[in-house]
């Protein structure tokens, strides 16, 4: 009678098992970062910093934030895309667009992207006749959007600049290149399996639809333009005398943003700056510093609070509403 409980409590311990190998991993990833920067930041002058953030260029400033405000704009379709594959095309754009804005910056700044993110869709698509299944399929569908577009840039990317990853993984930059190829080889194969049928994961009512043929080329370059706008953020903030090129900073960049989602960090903060400044590897640390700080304040901290705001303005306008009509 009890028999079938045996592989259930199997599969429930081996969940439990996985999930403490994940918290380890991201833990791992944490601490390694706050040591390698602790260490980066050792003989920083906070002056210097201070003086070159001030001495930034007001048209840099302007640019910086213009290609940020095309990162969360290209962003905003993530959601969009997502709404047309599970057939939810009525949705309008406005309410993808404050989805998307609200539910990235303030789940990545808090650290717990997928279980805020999910509450904050829910809470907005579900006025707009979506249910949890839905919500979770668009979830899983812009989750999709992220990797295959920010894979393909980075496969790319270090192909072009093996060594830039050299300076984080310690591998050579033929090894690097023969794993950008094969991580290409793999996107390549996906992209082949969903070309032409139209494949499903999952099962039953957590059935998704996954996106066919030239579909999977637009997430691709949603991702890679989502990502190469912030990218070149970063870019552009850093001073011409660093010698810095744009395939340099794309790369550490993507592998700076990648550690920082795994590691569960509220905002990356520590993994993403750690990885930037040993990926860049300048001699002048203080220019490099000030440019991280800009960029936080653009990229990170301005949508973060802006998010905030428009999502506590919506929650309390819809319970006035409610208020209202009962």
């Amino acid at each position: 009678m009890h028999q079938p409980l045996i592989p259930l409590k199997t599969a429930r311990r081996s969940r439990r098992g996985w999930k403490a190998a994940g918290i380890a991993f991201s833990i791992a990833i944490a601490v390694i970062a706050f040591i390698v920067l602790a260490h980066a930041l050792k003989h920083i002058d906070l002056g210097r910093v201070h003086d070159a953030i001030w001495l930034t260029d007001r048209w840099r400033i302007a640019l910086a934030a213009a290609l940020v405000a095309a990162s969360y704009g290209s962003l905003t379709l993530y959601d969009l895309l997502a709404l047309h594959a599970i057939g939810r095309a009525d949705v309008p754009y406005r309410i993808a667009a404050l989805a998307s804005f609200t539910s990235y910056p303030i789940a990545h700044g808090l650290g717990a992207v997928l279980p805020i993110s999910t509450a904050i869709r829910y809470r907005i698509y579900s006025s707009h006749g979506l249910g949890a299944a839905e919500v979770a399929k668009i979830c899983f569908l812009t989750g999709l959007t992220f990797w295959l577009g920010n894979l393909t840039a980075f496969g790319l990317s270090m192909l072009w600049e093996p060594d830039a990853i050299g300076l984080i993984d310690h591998l050579s930059d033929r090894l690097n290149q023969l794993l950008a190829a094969a991580l290409l080889v793999a996107i390549a194969g996906y992209l082949g399996w969903t070309w032409s049928h139209a494949r499903r994961v999952g099962h039953r009512l957590w059935s998704v639809k996954l996106p066919a043929g030239r579909t999977v080329l637009l997430q691709i370059g949603i991702g890679i333009v989502d990502l190469g706008c912030a990218a070149l953020a970063l870019y552009v903030l850093i001073p011409t005398g660093l010698h810095v090129e744009i395939p340099r900073v794309v790369v550490v960049f993507i592998a700076a943003t990648l550690l920082g989602f795994l590691s569960h960090a509220p905002g990356g903060i520590g993994v993403f700056d750690a990885t930037v400044l040993v990926g860049l590897d300048t001699d002048s640390k203080e220019p490099l510093v000030a440019a991280l700080i800009l960029f936080r304040l653009f990229y990170h901290l301005t949508p973060f609070t802006l998010a905030l705001v428009m999502f506590g303005v919506r929650e309390g306008w819809q319970s006035l509403r409610w208020r209202k009509s009962v």
